[in-house]
């Protein structure tokens, strides 16, 4: 489908009709969107995505483990570097129309001084990993890759916990609102753009002793100042 040119739309003789239509329809998404936030709950994985709430169903436990591998080695880093924040799952990530709760997600330290202990809704975040299932490949590949490249999300990582493989993404160019790929690894070391000095073997989110390893070696290896 070819995107509608805005030049286009404004020449058209019924113009506004089309747009009462698109306000009518955008209130109704804001009344769903505040009935969903009214309605969660800690125990519950729900997102607001496209006028719809997507309730997510258990997760594997490959997937739960690749997630807790990720979040342990990451947030050791930045908390040990006082870096910023990292946060997993049930953050609530406010984009411009959808809600989303990322499996991983960190803010550097100049949005990270924002939050208080009361937060509860955070803005898009500086780097966010998504673990695949079969549930949600299509949407952490399409919906949430669009988005959150059109929301300045500075890398974005796709992990596979079937194949075993992290696809690195970064926006292109800064100030542009599109991704591409850096690199997919099976095996060698990561580094993230965003979370600085953060280098990690990929096989540590899929080997629990190597993950263990690089929790020591790594993340706990604080540098002198």
């Amino acid at each position: 489908m070819q995107p509608i040119e805005l030049k286009d739309l404004l020449s058209r003789h019924d113009l506004p009709i089309i747009a009462a239509s698109i306000n009518s329809k955008l209130l109704d998404e804001q009344a769903a969107r505040q009935r969903y936030r009214d309605q969660l709950t800690p125990s519950e994985k729900a997102e607001f995505i496209g006028g719809e709430v997507i309730v997510h169903s258990p997760a594997r436990a490959k997937h739960l483990r690749v997630t807790e591998r990720l979040i342990r080695l990451v947030g050791t880093f930045v908390e040990t570097r006082d870096l910023g924040e990292a946060f997993t799952e049930k953050a609530l990530i406010s984009l411009t129309r959808n809600d989303y709760e990322p499996d991983v997600c960190f803010f550097r330290k100049n949005k990270a001084s924002e939050f208080d202990d009361e937060t509860m809704i955070f803005p898009a975040p500086d780097f966010i990993a998504e673990v695949l299932s079969e549930s949600t490949r299509g949407r952490d590949r399409g919906v949430k890759f669009d988005d959150y490249a059109f929301h300045a999300v500075e890398e974005y990582w796709i992990i596979d916990p079937d194949e075993e493989t992290i696809e690195q993404y970064r926006l292109a160019k800064a100030g542009e609102q599109e991704y591409q790929l850096a690199r997919k690894l099976t095996d060698g070391d990561i580094e993230s753009y965003v979370v600085t000095g953060f280098r990690i073997p990929v096989r540590s989110l899929f080997d629990v002793a190597l993950n263990l390893e690089t929790l020591q070696r790594v993340c706990l290896a604080v540098p002198k100042s």
